[in-house]
């Protein structure tokens, strides 16, 4: 009797900010058996050090330097920057309203593509803004996660307030434009659908069934038969 069992897969998600991404991408790979490569926190550990050492994204040749002294891990759904544990400071708003500068610099993409890739070699579902345009293109799937930028204004509301933190929507939703606007016209990597993926709108669907439709394409495409 034929068994089926799911080859390993690289499945990347992409979209604005506030889609839903990093919540699906758990899910899906929880659901398929797969790493999950948060490239949202490796973005956020190197925004974090660089404005804690005071280096703005125009001081070019001081986030050189201090790239080539600076050691990003992650471990069980922590975050770790030259060992020290950082995960809850660089979910602020602080670091919120600076990723997206830092991130757009060449010599930071550059400095953590090798580390990204380095991760694929067991499958694993990776989101951010360029994992099926620039990390992962022949990736074996790619999803692009969007929703309106109203419904994503109102997720971001609520998982502040759910971590105790002040928040206004207003401020939050023109936030998102203004981040969606920046990500989408920056020079580097700007953010747009990959090549040859699916599009998903989120804004009228919960987590699950957004992460119901990712798990059944890849089951489709992964199915493979052992005697």
């Amino acid at each position: 009797m034929n068994k089926k069992k799911i080859r390993p897969l690289v499945i990347t998600i992409d979209g604005p900010a506030g889609a839903g991404k990093s919540t699906v991408a758990r899910i899906t790979a929880e659901r398929l058996g797969l790493p999950y490569l948060d490239t949202g926190a490796i973005y956020r550990a190197v925004t974090w050090f660089l404005k804690g050492h005071a280096i703005a994204p125009e001081d070019g040749e001081m986030i050189g330097s201090a790239l080539a002294v600076i050691s990003i891990s992650l471990s069980d759904g922590s975050v770790y920057v030259n060992e020290r544990n950082v995960t809850d400071e660089i979910r602020t708003p602080d670091v919120d309203a600076a990723v997206s500068s830092y991130s757009a610099l060449k010599p930071v993409r550059d400095a953590l593509m090798d580390l990204q890739r380095e991760q694929a070699s067991r499958g694993l579902v990776a989101d951010g803004r360029d994992m099926g345009t620039v990390v992962f293109p022949c990736a074996d799937l790619k999803i692009f996660l969007t929703a309106d930028a109203e419904e994503r204004a109102r997720r971001r509301y609520k998982e502040r307030l759910a971590r105790g933190e002040k928040a206004e929507y207003a401020e939050i939703l023109s936030y998102v434009n203004e981040r969606d606007l920046y990500d989408m016209n920056r020079e580097i990597a700007p953010l747009r659908p990959a090549n040859g993926c699916v599009i998903l709108d989120s804004t009228r669907m919960t987590i699950e069934e957004v992460a119901d439709v990712i798990v059944s394409l890849a089951r489709e495409l992964g199915e493979t038969k052992e005697n």
